[in-house]
């Protein structure tokens, strides 16, 4: 089911494996169908707005615009919460991009990842190659440092809810501040509205609460699973990864680990900023457009 056109986009909604109603932003129009759409993925508790800005950059682009589709998975933005706290998880979400690209007649794409859905382009990359034409992982890799995961762990879970918007800015900047300093006052109002829906004027916190709480459950004495079985099948793809300068979810040997296994990686840094770097900020920006124009 598609909805009227808002904002350089066009909302849609579609079903699940298992019946839930999912949710998907579907920006550009039809005359760019000849070049390959590009499918975005976003982090654990974030939604399709985290796009917003890059999507509405790529898809009105003066020499090549392109189809950019972004997306809530389940539980995250305007998709259905799951009854089954156990579904989220990453073959389920994997499973549930594949039905988007289903619902969108999307045969083949240039995929972003940031965080968690690169993670989800990892599983991707084992069950529908043939989906894949390219890939940018942002900020995220076969293998996650704990540090970074026991952060974002904490954050979610402990944070009070704000009471009003400019307090939802001043909590991210509070937070992310030191990491993020690449970024000025616009873009932190940006991504209060990504991370938080406004209801009657009120900004609240846009995922089910299970999802957070799934990282309590983490027993950091144990390893992290690690992913380099999947990711040697991205290694057979255009690929770039994404760091942020002060990101502490992947390491500079993860990086060289990746370098060795995919030769032709493309590895760009994003100065001033943590994780997940925002990608239509400069220099980042003009890398991607090049990437992308080039698978």
């Amino acid at each position: 089911m598609d909805e009227a056109r808002d904002d350089g986009f066009r909302a849609t909604t579609y079903q699940s494996d298992d019946g839930l109603r999912l949710h998907a932003r579907d920006y550009g129009g039809p005359d760019i169908a000849d070049r390959l759409p590009i499918v975005c993925l976003p982090g654990l508790t974030r939604n399709s707005r985290d796009f917003h800005q890059l999507a509405l950059l790529l898809s009105t682009d003066q020499a090549t615009p392109r189809r950019v589709i972004t997306l809530d998975y389940r539980g995250r933005g305007l998709s259905d919460w799951d009854a089954n706290k156990a579904n989220y998880n990453l073959g389920v979400e994997t499973r549930d991009v594949i039905s988007a690209c289903q619902h969108l007649a999307v045969e083949r794409a240039i995929f972003i990842g940031t965080s968690r859905g690169g993670l989800i382009l990892h599983l991707l990359a084992e069950v529908r190659p043939d989906l894949i034409a390219a890939v940018i992982l942002n900020d995220i890799g076969p293998t996650i440092e704990p540090s970074g995961l026991k952060r974002i762990r904490d954050y979610l879970n402990s944070a009070a809810p704000p009471r009003n918007w400019p307090e939802a800015v001043a909590f991210l900047k509070a937070c992310h501040g030191p990491s993020f300093t690449a970024l000025d006052e616009r873009d932190w109002q940006e991504m209060a509205a990504a991370i938080y829906r406004d209801i009657d004027g009120n900004p609240i916190a846009d995922f089910d609460p299970a999802i957070a709480a799934q990282l309590q459950m983490i027993d950091f004495d144990q390893p992290l699973p690690e992913l380099w079985h999947y990711y040697d099948r991205l290694a057979t793809m255009p690929l770039m990864v994404v760091k942020g300068e002060n990101s502490d979810l992947i390491s500079d040997k993860t990086l060289a680990e990746m370098r060795a296994r995919c030769p032709t990686i493309v590895i760009l840094e994003a100065p001033g900023q943590g994780h997940a770097p925002l990608l239509h900020v400069q220099p980042l920006l003009q890398r991607i457009r090049r990437f992308i124009a080039e698978a």
